[in-house]
């Protein structure tokens, strides 16, 4: 993978929404800011949140998917990375481990940490 920053600076916090991986051997925070939601809306053909997190709630992910959701929450996390390098990275579990990331995302992302419920819609 290319540079990145922010990896040392700390653990991540889960009430900022962050995660972490360990990705060719670095550990890493992953995040889904709102740049990178915009992102996922945009490559997921999604009008709004809502449709985005309901695509995601069918637990239906294709491989190009993962990719794509690792990929929005390691540039969310500060890293520098492109889809490309996220599918040809070492990533700790294997695909179990991208599973596991992915679901620690969206948990963050979409969940409130006080009730882990959905937070009521807009």
């Amino acid at each position: 993978m290319t540079g990145h920053h922010g990896v040392g600076m700390g653990r991540a916090n889960r009430r900022r929404g962050e995660v972490e991986a360990v990705i060719d051997g670095e550990r890493r925070i992953l995040c889904l800011t709102l740049g990178a939601l915009a992102e996922l809306e945009t490559a997921f053909a999604a009008d709004n949140l809502a449709d985005l997190a309901a695509r995601f709630e069918s637990g239906r992910l294709r491989a190009v998917d993962i990719i794509r959701l690792v990929g929005a929450g390691l540039r969310g996390g500060g890293n520098v990375v492109s889809d490309d390098d996220v599918a040809m990275a070492d990533i700790e579990g294997g695909i179990a481990g991208c599973a596991a990331i992915v679901r620690d995302l969206l948990t963050a992302t979409f969940l409130d940490p006080q009730t882990e419920a959905a937070p009521p819609r807009p």
